[in-house]
């Protein structure tokens, strides 16, 4: 059985969507020029817009590529651009994490 999707990560989804599509505009894009460079249907795009958490992450990417934001997504997860992952820097991180 599929679990229900988490509020903050529907809010998210719907900000990101809501950002590319921003970006999308600022470059001048249609929905469809836009999934044809990142090859994916209108549909996908539209969903992704739309705030549809369930988008593939290499539709993501691609989108992100495609926008010129890929970078910025990246060194969005990079730990070493945070305080926390600053002051781990000197640490040896495990192989694993158990629990």
């Amino acid at each position: 059985m599929k679990r229900a999707t988490p509020m903050k990560t529907k809010l998210a989804a719907k900000r990101i969507g809501e950002s590319i599509c921003v970006w999308r505009k600022m470059r001048g894009l249609t929905v469809q020029q836009l999934a044809e460079k990142a090859n994916a249907s209108r549909s996908t795009i539209s969903r992704l817009e739309k705030g549809d958490p369930s988008v593939s992450f290499e539709t993501v990417l691609n989108v992100a590529t495609m926008l010129g934001i890929m970078d910025r997504a990246i060194d969005a997860f990079d730990p070493y651009e945070t305080d926390y992952g600053r002051m781990r820097a000197d640490q040896e991180l495990p192989q694993r994490v158990r629990r």
